[in-house]
């Protein structure tokens, strides 16, 4: 692998970022108009609600239900994906290994303490993971973009997959220049024995603090020798999915956001009945809904979003899949089957 100056890395992020499509008047674009907050609602009444609204259950009074599979042990013949919750999960499918959004520290914001995970749901730490081939970060935010989780990875992660702009960080971060792959929507990745990357739309946004949208954010479809595997990242409802579904036919598995949603901001995180027509506008053969379990970022009980995604599937039977944090999914077998333990015993 050619090795690449800081300086000559910076320069080509640049250059890529002026030539893509979705990068004018000096941001990055949705597909469609996305306004941040629903019409009729304004930043003042979200925040105070956020802050002054009492919602029962918005944070778990008990440790939620949680497992641990040793992933230093996996056969490595295995095809299993494990989910640390939230957004958060590593996968083994067809001898490679994939992690995605990471966050490990405990908390979901820059401020320390200010956004605790929930009792029960911090069942792994850096040193619980073996070497990863692929590290995908679907965007810059804090609760997908860990600092203090990712500065501890460059030593066990081969290659970076992310955004246009996210690298700057990844390299502040310890990760060599030559080893993150920045890319725009629509582009492709060869990834070597029979695996690709297809880079795809989101609707959603970025920033790290007060400036929105100077890095892209993005989905991945991911084509292994065996499977497809759509990685959602955040986004609201939109006509990517059904773009999606067109030109790839069948996902073996469509893992998508449900949680921390709300009617005020539905342009950029889908409500539950939104991930199930996402789902079926993706031809997916299974659903993984992720974004819950782990932090309090929305105004609804903590298991809420399984609850409702659950009741509202009772008449659709779309084949669901939900697994308690730390429990092996696996990816092959169709006929898995998992417990509402998010209910109360």
């Amino acid at each position: 692998m050619k090795k690449m100056t800081s300086e000559t890395s910076k320069k080509l992020r640049k250059e890529s970022i002026q030539r893509s499509k979705n990068f004018r008047n000096g941001k990055f674009q949705n597909l469609d108009l996305t306004p941040a907050l629903t019409e009729g609602y304004g930043y003042f009444k979200v925040l105070y609600e956020f802050f002054f609204k009492t919602v029962n259950d918005r944070r778990p009074l008990r440790p939620i239900p949680s497992v641990k599979t040793n992933l230093l042990e996996l056969d490595a013949k295995e095809d299993v994906l494990v989910w640390f919750g939230h957004s958060s999960y590593f996968m083994q499918v067809d001898g490679k290994r994939f992690l995605v959004d990471p966050v490990f520290s405990g908390n979901a914001s820059p401020l320390r303490g200010s956004n605790t995970s929930f009792n029960g749901s911090d069942r792994y730490k850096v040193q619980d993971l073996p070497d990863i081939d692929y590290l995908i970060i679907t965007h810059d935010h804090y609760d997908h973009a860990d600092y203090p989780t990712l500065v501890q990875l460059p030593s066990k992660t081969g290659m970076v997959i992310c955004g246009l702009g996210v690298g700057r960080y990844l390299e502040k971060w310890g990760f060599k220049p030559e080893c993150i792959i920045e890319k725009d929507w629509n582009e492709e990745l060869d990834l070597k024995d029979g695996f690709h990357a297809y880079i795809k739309p989101a609707r959603h946004f970025s920033g790290r603090g007060l400036i929105r949208n100077n890095t892209l954010w993005m989905s991945v479809l991911l084509k292994t020798p065996s499977m497809k595997i759509y990685i959602g990242g955040d986004s609201g409802y939109d006509t990517h999915f059904a773009q999606i579904g067109s030109q790839f036919g069948d996902i073996d598995l469509a893992i998508l956001e449900n949680g921390q949603y709300d009617l005020k901001w539905k342009y950029i995180h889908m409500l539950p009945d939104e991930v199930l027509k996402a789902a079926q506008d993706l031809n997916a053969k299974r659903i993984l809904p992720v974004h819950s379990a782990k932090f309090a970022m929305a105004n609804h009980a903590w298991n809420e979003p399984l609850r409702c995604i659950t009741a509202l599937n009772e008449q659709l039977q779309l084949p669901l899949i939900t697994p308690m944090i730390g429990e092996k999914v696996q990816l092959k077998n169709l006929e898995q089957k998992f417990r509402k333990w998010w209910e109360p015993e």
